[in-house]
């Protein structure tokens, strides 16, 4: 292996996974997931009407692949920050493989339970009356 491709190698990941997040936007950006029949629906809204914490992403996505901000967050204003935050990690991660340091999420536990209490009060929010504008 040449010293070039030895340098470049610990950059397959973060490449392969931007790439593998781009070729999926871009998919969401071409087909548009407001017109019915491209994509499934979700199984928890169609069988009990209860909005998911997902329910918009895809709509969502499509805003962003757009430029239009104000859409995808009223589509899923989640996903939105879901979005922000990888590309924050992303970058952290890339830069940080650029100058050859480990990169490692140390989560404590009281962090991942902060998150799942969004994910679960978001949910519950947007299934109210008064949280109607976090709807899909």
């Amino acid at each position: 292996m040449t010293a070039a491709a030895t340098r470049a190698a610990p950059l397959a990941a973060p490449l392969a996974v931007l790439g593998g997040v781009a070729a999926a936007f871009a998919y969401v950006a071409t087909v548009d997931p407001n017109a019915p029949g491209h994509y499934p629906v979700c199984p928890l809204l169609h069988y009990t009407g209860i909005y998911c914490p997902g329910c918009g992403g895809l709509r969502s996505a499509y805003a962003v692949a757009h430029g239009d901000l104000g859409a995808a967050l009223g589509s899923n204003a989640l996903a939105v920050a879901g979005y922000a935050a990888f590309a924050f990690l992303w970058v952290v991660w890339f830069s940080r493989t650029v100058r050859g340091r480990p990169f490692t999420v140390g989560l404590k536990p009281a962090y991942v339970w902060g998150v799942a209490a969004v994910v679960i009060a978001f949910t519950i929010v947007r299934n109210l009356p008064f949280g109607a504008a976090l709807a899909p």
